[in-house]
């Protein structure tokens, strides 16, 4: 903003000083002269006037020429100073085309993503007029360009296309800084294995009642929530679960070559990053231990909708690996029903109630990451237990069964991983 004012100012500077130039271009031929009687000066009476008055009206003549508004006082009497006139109105026609044309293109500039949106959102008009369609589906189109771009439109691709590598793969980290921190899927995971997803993404938008995964027809991408509630809806209509901010979902057809066994639909606006089965298989081939965390997770999802889990995969310890994830999930959801449980009683009896109040609250504090709790934009709480929030715990099983011939299956197993006691205590909970 700054940089544009000074090539402004510059433009100003530059054609005061070709004023200044013509003034003294103006007075100095009449003096070499000796101011002729029909010289502009003689007729002003400036010859033995002060030097700045003599100044002052040889820039007023000079200027009056070159923006073309007139001859100054009096229009010129002789040969010389027509001469003099007609190269200085030249000149000031030059240099004020050229200073109009140079400020217009940097007042322009000032916001050149914001014109760029409305010639686009333009574009968009008339081919939505030219193809004649429908009030809603146009609703629709100028809604959607509205909250994608939010006024401003870049060619993002094209910007980091032109980027060094190095540079290119900051500014994709910087950008999704939130979905890192936010998803689960990325919280204990190798350094360069989120790198090499996020540089793989691709940002999407969709609209409250879209379709992102339609059941039955082949997945080529999968999804992560960066913000937004999305539903996943049963082929009878029913709602199973729903998803919100550093949720994922899509990756169950991408694990077995499947067809979807379920369809996604937006509840809200929805700001996701979308990584396809191209990207996802290279990515999971280097890295072995989140290949399984991921199978882990998908499996869980499976046997929760009703769907046979052994279509992720073949492995022998897929079914371990299963209820490790259900124990962890059954256990925070006994702890949150607890939690709540507990401030009930609490408004019947507040002395009983602080102390118990205390260990249930460290139990909530304890597997709150794991129920995936969202305020909707009402304020309505939305408790949604999250298979991805038990990540990293499993993906610590899976980093030692790479380190070990045999995975622990024992109460000790459980025990460290959940921090709850012995298996069989998981298993009632």
């Amino acid at each position: 903003m700054a940089s544009v004012f000074m090539k402004i100012f510059n433009l100003i500077c530059m054609m005061l000083l070709i004023g200044h130039w013509s003034g003294c271009l103006q007075f100095l031929v009449p003096m070499l002269q000796g101011f002729p009687p029909n010289s502009w000066v003689a007729i002003n009476e400036l010859e033995t006037k002060y030097w700045f008055e003599q100044y002052s009206w040889a820039l007023f003549k000079a200027m009056s020429h070159m923006l073309c508004i007139g001859y100054g006082r009096f229009p010129p009497q002789s040969l010389t100073d027509m001469w003099l006139t007609l190269l200085s109105m030249i000149s000031g026609a030059t240099c004020y085309a050229l200073f109009l044309g140079h400020t217009t293109n940097l007042i322009q500039s000032l916001d050149s993503s914001r014109r760029q949106y409305r010639e686009k959102l333009k574009q968009v008009e008339e081919y939505m007029a030219y193809r004649k369609l429908p009030r809603d589906l146009r609703q629709g189109i100028t809604d959607y360009f509205e909250h994608r771009y939010q006024g401003k439109f870049f060619d993002e691709e094209a910007i980091l296309g032109e980027l060094s590598e190095r540079l290119r793969e900051d500014v994709i980290n910087y950008n999704c800084r939130s979905l890192v921190a936010s998803v689960p899927f990325f919280a204990n995971a190798d350094p360069n294995f989120v790198n090499d997803v996020v540089t793989k993404l691709k940002y999407e938008v969709f609209q409250p009642g879209d379709i992102i995964i339609k059941e039955g027809t082949l997945g080529t991408k999968m999804y992560f929530i960066q913000e937004g509630i999305v539903d996943i809806v049963m082929s009878n209509g029913e709602v199973a679960t729903s998803l919100s901010d550093g949720s994922y979902f899509g990756e169950i057809c991408l694990l077995t070559n499947a067809r979807r066994v379920a369809s996604v639909r937006a509840e809200t606006y929805c700001n996701l990053f979308s990584l396809s089965v191209e990207h996802f298989n290279a990515v999971l081939d280097v890295y072995p231990v989140m290949r399984r965390t991921m199978e882990s997770i998908a499996a869980e999802r499976l046997n929760k909708i009703g769907k046979n889990p052994d279509i992720v995969c073949q492995r022998e310890d897929l079914r371990v690996d299963l209820s490790t994830v259900t124990a962890l999930l059954r256990s925070a959801q006994a702890a949150h029903n607890d939690d709540e449980e507990e401030d009930e009683d609490a408004d019947g009896d507040n002395g009983d109630a602080k102390g118990g109040g205390r260990a249930q609250g460290g139990n909530r504090r304890k597997y709150s990451h794991l129920l995936g709790v969202h305020r909707s934009g009402g304020g309505t709480t939305i408790p949604r237990p999250k298979s991805e929030s038990c990540f990293h715990r499993m993906f610590d099983l899976a980093s030692g069964a790479a380190a070990q011939t045999a995975l622990p299956r024992s109460g000790t197993f459980y025990e460290s991983l959940t921090g709850m006691g012995s298996q069989s205590n998981l298993q009632e909970d």
